[in-house]
C-alpha cells in the first residue's frame, strides 16, 4: 500500500472517530493501531496527531476493560 493510500485511509478513520461514542471508538481503536504499524513498516512518516489519537483510544480502550472489572 503506497503512502498516499496510508494518509488516506488514516483520514477516513480520523473523519469517522471526530465526535464518535465510545462504543466507535472502541471499535475503531485497532483499526487506527493497525494503519500506523503499517505506516512505521513501510518508513512513512506518522503525524503526531495519529500518534496522538492512538494513544487517547488507546487509553480508552483500557479504561473500558478495567470498567467491566468486578470489584
Amino acid at each position: 500500500m503506497s503512502a498516499v493510500n496510508l494518509y488516506s485511509e488514516a483520514e477516513q478513520l480520523e473523519k469517522k472517530l471526530n465526535g464518535a461514542s465510545l462504543d466507535t471508538r472502541l471499535a475503531l481503536q485497532p483499526s487506527v493501531t493497525k494503519v500506523i504499524e503499517r505506516m512505521r513498516q513501510q518508513g512513512v512518516h506518522v503525524p503526531s496527531r495519529l500518534r496522538r489519537l492512538d494513544a487517547a483510544l488507546c487509553e480508552d480502550a483500557m479504561e473500558a476493560r478495567f470498567d467491566n472489572l468486578p470489584v
